[in-house]
Parts: structure tokens; sequence; C-alpha cells
């Protein structure tokens, strides 16, 4: 017992930081005790309040030599109003370096081709204060994405605010964008409400499952460069650009589950190609459908791949140029929805691929074991 009162004594400084409370009285009691009876009876130069003394100075000398500056996290920042455009996410602003948004988050999660031919970089603390940045070749922020509380703007608008609150203080949305060489018409259904302001490109997403009424769920904000380098409805189905689709929309799920206090999903590979297959599938033979042109199901098709599980959902979406527009769409539609939002899965693997008009198909295959 004496022994074990030493060796807490002892090592008292690197358990003593992370122990939250006091120690019970009569713990307390007996390790002044033994404290008291040990300096009496051993030389002084290995007296316990030495040896504390050097544990506590050895500790320290450790901490400082190993820890690093801590990154700040949207936690740690108080949204306030832009300075110099009139919307911001995370306090990031279009127009702002890459240094910047970097030395307040840190190294971004992931990269991962978009639309425009440049990379959304995705920050977040396992995807709790998720946001995206995309950065142009000069390391300038072009583009902004969050569907948690990151949003801050000069109209007094924020995510959960109704979508009336919106179209009262901005009015009539645009129903033409202007884009170079084309232009091309919003038909959102609702679902989404786009607004040109300082000449860039605002997004409302609506959650139209809210408890009351439409609010906004998500923001996207584009620079009218970035957008003006479409030649396009569709950016060009390429290799990088499905592996970008296909990594933002598990990313953009899991942002979707922590927000609504679920557990993240892992990802998994193999899955993944069974999903990739799908859309494959469906881009090759023209048709959208959760049966496939021999009668398997998502199941069924994970099953053929040898895939063990429980239970298992899919997820089906096609025409959206982006998975930011695929992933709020399904957030919209009640069954899809339910598996985004399913607590009982625990593992996701997404595909897409492009037809021959570079319409993106997307598949998410959910799973349990």
């Amino acid at each position: 017992m004496l022994l074990i009162l030493v060796l807490l004594l002892w090592t008292k400084p690197l358990w003593w930081p992370s122990v939250q409370g006091e120690i019970p009285a009569p713990v307390q009691d007996a390790m002044d005790d033994a404290e008291e009876f040990f300096n009496g009876i051993i030389p002084q130069e290995f007296k316990i309040t030495n040896v504390k003394e050097k544990w506590q100075a050895f500790y320290t000398s450790l901490k400082d030599d190993i820890e690093e500056p801590e990154q700040n996290t949207a936690d740690d920042i108080e949204l306030e109003t832009p300075e110099n455009q009139s919307v911001s996410v995370g306090n990031v602003e279009l127009g702002d370096e890459k240094a910047e948004v970097e030395e307040m988050y840190g190294d971004p999660e992931a990269e991962s081709e978009n639309e425009y031919g440049i990379d959304w970089s995705s920050y977040h603390e396992n995807y709790q204060n998720f946001m995206m940045v995309a950065y142009d070749e000069e390391d300038v922020v072009r583009g902004l994405f969050t569907n948690q509380d990151l949003f801050s703007s000069e109209f007094d608008i924020s995510l959960g605010n109704p979508k009336e609150k919106v179209t009262e203080t901005l009015g009539k949305p645009e129903e033409v964008i202007q884009n170079g060489w084309f232009n091309y018409r919003v038909n959102s259904d609702g679902e989404y409400d786009v607004y040109e302001k300082d000449g860039d490109f605002i997004t409302f997403f609506y959650d139209l499952h809210a408890a009351e009424e439409a609010e906004v769920a998500a923001v996207q904000i584009i620079d009218d460069k970035l957008e003006s380098t479409k030649d396009g409805f569709y950016a060009d189905g390429s290799e990088a650009l499905q592996e970008g689709f296909e990594t933002q929309l598990f990313e953009l799920t899991n942002a979707a589950r922590v927000k609504h206090d679920l557990p993240v999903l892992e990802w998994n590979e193999d899955v993944s190609e069974t999903a990739g297959k799908h859309s494959a599938d469906m881009a090759e033979n023209n048709y959208f459908s959760h049966t496939n042109l021999e009668g398997k199901s998502a199941a069924d098709r994970m099953k053929k791949d040898n895939i063990s599980f429980i239970s298992a959902g899919e997820n089906l979406a096609y025409g959206q140029f982006s998975s930011i527009f695929a992933h709020q769409g399904l957030m919209n539609s009640e069954g899809h929805r339910e598996n985004i939002l399913h607590n009982g899965y625990t593992e996701l693997g997404t595909g897409v691929d492009f037809d021959e008009s570079n319409q993106p198909f997307y598949t998410k295959n959910y799973l349990s074991r």
C-alpha cells in the first residue's frame, strides 16, 4: 500500500493536470501521511519533496519540447461581420490568402477537385465546424461553403433563419445566371436560392424538412471570376473530378450527421467500388434506379462483391452539377434523408460516374455490421 502511495506521489505531475475535481479527503490524508513518513526515514537528497520537484521539472521541460502551437478552432473564434465582403464563412472572406486561413485553422483535412477545376479544401474537427474553401492558383480564396453555424453576413442572415427572412432581406433571387458564353436558368423547386452580391454568387440551401418552415441549411459563395471559368453547365467528367465528388459526398454526409448529433461514418473502400460500379452502369446504360438492369438491389450488389453487413441502404442522385447540390437535394428527399441520418449505419462508400454529356451519377451505399 505504501509503495502505491509513493508511486502516486512521485508521478503526481503526470496525472494531476487531467484529473477533474478534488481528491477525497481520506485519500489525501493517507498521501500526506506517507510523504511525512518517508521524509523521516530516507536521506535528504532522496526525500519525496525533492523527487516530486525533479519529476515536475522533467515533465515541464518534456512538455515544452513536444508541445506544438495550438491552432484556433471555430469554437475559439467569435464570428464577426465581414469587412471586405458582404458574407464570410468562419471569418474567411473571398480574396483572403490561404496563409491567413491556415493560421486560423491549420492544414486542411482533405483536398478534392471540384467542378471549377480547383480543389475544395475542407477544415473541421471530426466534422464539427465544417467548412470548405476553394483556392485559386495563387492561393487566394475564391469559394466558400458551410452547412454549420459558421456563416456571417452584413445582412444579419445566419443558418437556421427561415427562408422568408432571406427573401424579405435580399429580395427576389436570380432566375438566370449569366456565365460567359452561356446562361443557365435556376430551377431549384424551392430547395435553394441564388443571389448575386458584390459581383459574386451566394447560394442559400434550404432544409424543407425543418420543424416549422423551410430554413437556411447551408451556404455556398463563389467568386464571379471563378464562376466564369465554367464553359458549360457540367464540368468535364475526369477521374480527378470523379474522386473529388466521391470525397465531397462522404464529407458532406458526415458534416450533416454531426450537425444532428449523430456519429460519423467510416469510409469503406470496398463499398465505394460497389457504388462506383452502379453509377457507371447507370451512366453507360442511361437509366436511374436502385435496381439494376439485372434486377439486383443495392444489397444484392454488395453481397455479390462479398461485402458482409447486417443492414444496408442506398442514396442515388443524378444531374446535379456538384456533390454539394446533390447532397442538399438528398437531404430534402425524405427517404434519402433517413439514410443520411440513420443512427444504425456505421460505414459508407460513395461512387460517381459520368455519362456522355458529363452528367454525374451519384451513388452512396451505407451499411452496418
